[in-house]
């Protein structure tokens, strides 16, 4: 039984489709993420920091009851807010990389 050479061929013009196909949606994540806003909360909602989805900082926007905290405990509230949508943003992309590469097999993930 003569074995089919060409049944490689087809795999790799498979996984060649599928990789187009990837960067093809990496291509509009990047747009979409650009375009969206992610919100990270601090000091029950006393500050908050807007980043785009790619993680580009848009605005910070402080209560005015939040100056009377001082401006240590405010300093504070920006960091916390900041690293909340820093984690909110990484895990989203995490997330959408993850949905946009399923199916193939990448190492790291």
């Amino acid at each position: 039984m003569v074995k089919n050479p060409f049944g490689k061929m087809k795999e790799l013009a498979d996984a060649f489709k599928k990789a187009q196909e990837v960067q093809q949606g990496a291509q509009e994540l990047q747009a979409e993420l650009e375009q969206l806003e992610i919100e990270g909360i601090a000091g029950d909602g006393l500050v908050k920091v807007i980043m785009s989805g790619n993680q580009e900082p848009r605005r910070v926007e402080i209560a005015p009851d939040a100056l009377n905290h001082g401006a240590e405990a405010l300093s504070a509230m920006v960091t916390t807010a900041m690293q909340d949508a820093y984690s909110k943003s990484t895990e989203m992309m995490r997330s959408r990389m993850e949905e946009l590469t399923s199916g193939l097999n990448l190492p790291g993930f």
